[in-house]
This record gives structure tokens, C-alpha cells and sequence, in this order.
């Protein structure tokens, strides 16, 4: 493969234009530590939308879907589609409430929902653990893929790679701060989304394949094109779908789906103008991510089977990548090599837009946690603005060097996904319940995250792991384990969810002057605070606020049909691609029937997008 004049143009004039908007707005960004890392709280909903469909569409996330798509069909990606749910309810529960706090970082919410020395803990440990080890474990899986992209379509070593992509995009991530990371994220989405679909189109149309029809009929093919797992196999159907509808998207904190809103979504909530464009960008982000964007990259994925059946067929076409980044992840990029001119400039200058978007939010999200969270709070209490700013432009370049090391020993994406998900499982419910009952405490956020760890670590020990869950031994068969192989999972979950509810109930509650300023900024309402408001009634203190109604349950029923607008729409756009038009149509009419219906509870509500 051979760039032309014409794809340099295309990557060196996309290169200068994101590098102009991060030295145009690096200036208003470096006024204050607001500006900086929220960009005043003054964003609408349109743009912090597209900026959260741009942060997720990341070079690792083609990688991820084609890896699935190959090994359990397109049924597989229920392992994210999932976590639909947590991002509606996010949309019509906690958005308001997020953008109530008015906090500078979601990790400050801690010091305003919790009491003493144990919320102080938290917020400070948290940061660190999320600011920077869980960060810099997601960044890693989208420099891992940008690995690999190097080596596939551009002949480059890792540590080429690394050195280029890292420098362009911590220089314009330092200098433009938030607001240069929004904006440019605006153009990001759309270079990106022209470019997976043109690169769709192209795939699609490549000799070997011949066209979307003989593309579904190929016998490679035709056994991975299922929107559901295959019923008749109950592992799969368990560890496919059952567990991520049932137990994943609600138990699992994940970048970008976490429950209860959180992490980077949760920087955009409070950097909208108010509730309403905090709700709005919420809910156009799950549109976007869930029903339109998957299908280009699924398409590709399933070319690919044609083209590259197999790993030894990639590492056959491309000798020169390393057999510890031999994976099927790799059939993305192998795919786009097929591309002409032109249109080749244009996918590359889409990856490096995903990558650059992707790559900033984390790391101006990561510095923010460590500048407002760890520097302000302990290190440099009386800071100046200029002192905060500067610290965040260290820490952005600290992040970047710390991820790009990492990614060098990381071998696929799927393995980032499932280590994340892993390390988070059980702890998910408390972020989903710390707004709406009292009793939670900074002690079971503390015991969740290091249970939840430690059990991790201890059932993923090979000798530990074989023993419960079985093994392949080496003649091939099946060795049983004292639970099912799918049972991993849900273990953590229960185990976690049993210590922290323990702890919770042995240690004390909050003091109740924490509890009422809580109540009376947040308006959470619902039956878990009837105590704290019976009790500051007492004591003299209204906190309850008289025409503020609970909207939770108007909020669960508007998630619901969200879910089932955009379930049908991502599944009438399958079956439009697979020629299956009755159906795509009667899915087509179920997405226009609940956007009506969502329509009259939204109103219900009380609510507006703009």
C-alpha cells in the first residue's frame, strides 16, 4: 500500500486544522481552571452531544467490534449494547441531578454526598484510581490500536507510532484544554463518520466480495450475521446476552456507560448551560452511539471474514507485525488497506480524528481529577488559576507518557474490554442507588472498589480460575469447574454487592447536616430519603422543596421506550442491510410509534431538550 500526494494532503491539512483549534482556544482555555477543564459551564446540547459520539468513536472501537464480529457473530456486541440502559437512564434520571451538583469533577460530588475523613479518602483515592490507572488502562487500548493501524497500513514500528500520534495530540490537548477538545470534536464526528462509511461502501464492493448479497450468503459469513445468539446454545445465549441484560449494564462502571452517569459523560453534564442541555446531550449521544454508528464498522468486520478468514490468512498478507499484536482486531486495518487513494487519506485522517478525539477527552478528563481532586485539595489548597491550569497541562503530558508505555505491552482490544469490565464489576448498583438512599456511605464505595478488585485478581490467578470455572486441557477436552465457565462474571457481582451492603449496614451513616444540604441542593426525592426529610422537619429544617416532584418513575418509563426506539432502530437498519425489508419495516414502525409516545411522557415530565 502506497500513499499518494493526495492522501498526505488529506492527513497533514486535517493535522494543522485540529492543531489551529487547540492554539485559537488556548487562550480562553488558559484563563482559569473553569474554562480549562469546563469551558465556564456554557456549552449547548447539540455540541457536547457530538463531542461524546466523537470521544467514543475511538481507533480501538472499530478494532473491538470487527474482533467480536469475528469470533461470536454480530450477536456479540450485546456485550455493549447493553449498556444502552445505563445510558437512558443516565439521560432521564441523573442528568438533572448531575448538573444540580454544579461540581467541578464528578470525584467532588463525593465531598458533597458524603461526610468526614472517609469522603475525603475517597475523593482523593478515587481520582488517583480513576484519573489515572483506569485511564490510562482505556487509553492504552486506543493507542493499541493505533499500534496496530501503523503497522498495517503505514509500515510503522510501535514506537513510531506511539512518538507520532502522542505528540500532535498531547501538544493540542494541552494547549486547547475543553473547549478546544469540543470543538474540534464536532469535526472530528464527521471526518470520522464519512470515513467509516465510505470505507464500508468500498469493502462491500471489493472483487472478493462482490457485493452486500453475496456478501450475507457467503458461507463465512452467513453463521455471524444473527442479531440474537443462537437460542438452542444456552453458554452463549448466557454469556451473550442473559448476563449483560440481566446483571452487565447495571453492575458494571465502564468509560462512557457508567451508571449513574459518571467519568467523562459526566464532565460534559456539567459543562452544559443548565439541566435541559445536559439532558439533551445525553440522550442525542445514545442515539448516536447505539442505533446509527455501529453498522459501518460491523460491515467491514464481516468483509473481512472474506478477505481474511483467518489469523494465519492476515499474518500471511502483513509479515511484518509482531506476533504479540496478531489478533483479529487486525482485520479492520487489514481491510482498509484495500482502499484507493484518496479515499485511503480520507479513512486514515478519520482513524487519527478518532484517536485524537478519543485520546484528549480522557486525557483533559484525567487531568481535571488530579488538578481539582489531588493538587487543589492536598498538595496546593491556596493554588491560583494560572498555578491550576498549568498543572493540568503537566499532568495531560504525564498521562500521555504513561498510557503510551502500556499500550506497548497490551496485545488486543477485547482484553482491555474485559480487564475494565472486570475490575468494575459490583459496583455499579451503589452509583446507581448513592442518589436515591440515604444509607449509602463513603465505607461501601471504599469496600465495593477494593472488593470488587481483589476478587477480580484472585479468580482471574490461572490455578483459582481452572478450579471454579474449568479448562481446555491440552488433549482438547473439557475439564468442569465447580461453577459454569459463564459464571465468572456474575460471581464478582455478588460477592462485591454482599461486602459492600455488610459494611454499609456496619458502619455509620453520614451526619445528618450532609445529608440535609445534599437533599436540599439535589432534589433527588423517592422513598430512600424519607428518613433524612422527616428528620430535618424535626429538627426545624425544610429541605424539601414544595413543587419539585419525583420524576424517577416518568423517568424509568421514558427510558423504556428509548430503549425500544433505539433497539428497533439499530435492528430495522440490520435487517435493511441484510434485505430482510418486511421486518425492517414493522421494526421501522415501532421506532416511529414509541418516538410519539416518548414524546407525550417527556411532556409529562416536564422536560425539554432545548
Amino acid at each position: 500500500m502506497e500513499l499518494t500526494t493526495l492522501d498526505y494532503s488529506l492527513i497533514i491539512g486535517f493535522f494543522l486544522i485540529v492543531l489551529s483549534i487547540g492554539i485559537i482556544t488556548s487562550r480562553q482555555s488558559g484563563k482559569n481552571a473553569s474554562e480549562y477543564f469546563l469551558s465556564g459551564r456554557s456549552m449547548p446540547w447539540w455540541l457536547l452531544g457530538f463531542s461524546m459520539v466523537a470521544t467514543t468513536f475511538s481507533t480501538d472501537t472499530p478494532n473491538l467490534v470487527t474482533d467480536i464480529v469475528r469470533n461470536n457473530g454480530v450477536s456479540g456486541n450485546w456485550v455493549w449494547w447493553a449498556f444502552l440502559i445505563t445510558g437512558l437512564l443516565t439521560v432521564f434520571v441523573y442528568a438533572k441531578l448531575w448538573r444540580r451538583s454544579n461540581v467541578n469533577t464528578d470525584m467532588e460530588f463525593y465531598e458533597l454526598r458524603y461526610s468526614g475523613k472517609p469522603a475525603r479518602f475517597l475523593r482523593g483515592f478515587r481520582s488517583v484510581y480513576l484519573g489515572v490507572i483506569f485511564n490510562v488502562l482505556a487509553m492504552s487500548g486506543v493507542t493499541l490500536a493505533a499500534i496496530k493501524i501503523g503497522q498495517i497500513m503505514l509500515g510503522l514500528s510501535p514506537i513510531e507510532t506511539v512518538g507520532y500520534a502522542a505528540l500532535v495530540t498531547v501538544i493540542f490537548s494541552a494547549l486547547g484544554g475543553f473547549k478546544g477538545v469540543v470543538y474540534s470534536d464536532f469535526l472530528l464526528f464527521f471526518v470520522a463518520m464519512i470515513g467509516s462509511i465510505g470505507a464500508a461502501y468500498y469493502c462491500v464492493n471489493l472483487p472478493e466480495v462482490n457485493g452486500l448479497s453475496n456478501l450475507i450468503s457467503h458461507p463465512n459469513v452467513s453463521d455471524k450475521i444473527a442479531l440474537l445468539p443462537n437460542f438452542d446454545d444456552s453458554e452463549t445465549l448466557i454469556t451473550l446476552l442473559i448476563i449483560p441484560l440481566a446483571i452487565q449494564w447495571w453492575s458494571s462502571w465502564y468509560p462512557g456507560a457508567e451508571p449513574g452517569g459518571g467519568g467523562y459523560i459526566a464532565q460534559r453534564m456539567l459543562a452544559a448551560k443548565n439541566e435541559n442541555h445536559a439532558v439533551g446531550a445525553t440522550f442525542f449521544f445514545n442515539i448516536m452511539h447505539y442505533a446509527l454508528r455501529p453498522w459501518p464498522w460491523i460491515i467491514v468486520a464481516l468483509a473481512s471474514l472474506v478477505v481474511f478468514p483467518d489469523l494465519a490468512s492476515i499474518k500471511e498478507a502483513f509479515p511484518a507485525v509482531t506476533d504479540d499484536k496478531l489478533g483479529h482486531d487486525l482485520a479492520y486495518s487489514a481491510m482498509l488497506t484495500k482502499l484507493p487513494n484518496g479515499l485511503l487519506g480520507l479513512v486514515i485522517a478519520s482513524l487519527v480524528a478518532a484517536y485524537m478525539s478519543t485520546i484528549s477527552t480522557h486525557l483533559n478528563w484525567g487531568a481535571s481529577y488530579i488538578v481539582n481532586d489531588v493538587y487543589k485539595s492536598y498538595i496546593n489548597k491556596n493554588a491560583s488559576q494560572k498555578q491550576l491550569v498549568n498543572a493540568g497541562r503537566f499532568s495531560t503530558v504525564i498521562l500521555m507518557a504513561l498510557s503510551a508505555v502500556f499500550a506497548l505491552a497490551l496485545t488486543n482490544a477485547v482484553q482491555i474490554f474485559e480487564y475494565i469490565l472486570m475490575f468494575g464489576a459490583g459496583t455499579g448498583l451503589i452509583f446507581i442507588l448513592r442518589w436515591f438512599w440515604w444509607r449509602i456511605n463513603a465505607w461501601s464505595e471504599i469496600s465495593a472498589m477494593f472488593s470488587s478488585g481483589i476478587i477480580s485478581i484472585v479468580l482471574n490467578i490461572t490455578a483459582v480460575s481452572n478450579a471454579l470455572f474449568g479448562y481446555v486441557n491440552a488433549e482438547g477436552a473439557a475439564v468442569e469447574g465447580l461453577f459454569p465457565g459463564w459464571g465468572k462474571f456474575p460471581l464478582i457481582v455478588l460477592i462485591t454487592t454482599i461486602v459492600w451492603l455488610t459494611v454499609t449496614f456496619l458502619t455509620k451513616p453520614d451526619d445528618s447536616t450532609t445529608l440535609f444540604n445534599f437533599y436540599k441542593k439535589i432534589q433527588p426525592g423517592g422513598p430512600g430519603w424519607k428518613k433524612i426529610i422527616s428528620e430535618a422537619r424535626e429538627s426545624g429544617t425544610e429541605i424539601q422543596a414544595k413543587d419539585e416532584k419525583w420524576s424517577v418513575p416518568s423517568g424509568i418509563v421514558a427510558m423504556l421506550i428509548s430503549c425500544a426506539i433505539i433497539y428497533s432502530c439499530l435492528f430495522a437498519t440490520g435487517n435493511y442491510i441484510y434485505g430482510n425489508i418486511p421486518l425492517a419495516l414493522i421494526l421501522t414502525g415501532v421506532t416511529i410509534v414509541g418516538a410519539f409516545l416518548l414524546i407525550r411522557v417527556w411532556k409529562g415530565m416536564k422536560k425539554s431538550i432545548l
